[in-house]
């Protein structure tokens, strides 16, 4: 943990950070904003590690990578989560039967939406 962050502080700064700023930001301008106690590449992994979520999507700058939130963090994060769960289990058709028979009906209508419409093009779907 940089500077006593408590696990995933930093990373929820550096989205606040490029929420902010609004524009893409370039490791050393993520580390100026979020302050000198930070080594460059403290704040490098932290934006790679996000960047591997879907987090943030990033464009060549220089020698480097300029970062920017994705369309919606929290959701590629969340999605990033729940696929690691489901990798995690030993009966895959069992846990995704439970999780659909959970779902509200509105849930449901949307992820049958989602489905017929073929949203596998998302980053980090599956063939």
């Amino acid at each position: 943990m940089a500077g006593g962050r408590r696990r995933g502080a930093l990373e929820q700064e550096v989205l606040a950070c490029l929420a902010a700023a609004g524009r893409p930001l370039t490791v050393a301008d993520v580390q100026a904003d979020l302050g000198s106690d930070l080594a460059y590449t403290t704040v490098l992994t932290a934006l790679s590690r996000l960047h591997a979520k879907g987090a943030l999507t990033r464009e060549p700058a220089g020698r480097g990578y300029a970062y920017a939130l994705s369309a919606d963090p929290g959701a590629a994060v969340t999605a990033r989560r729940m696929s690691r769960l489901l990798d995690a289990g030993e009966d895959r058709a069992g846990v995704l039967a439970r999780f659909v028979a959970d779902l509200s009906p509105e849930d449901e209508r949307v992820l049958a939406e989602l489905l017929a419409e073929g949203h596998r093009a998302e980053p980090g779907s599956r063939p």
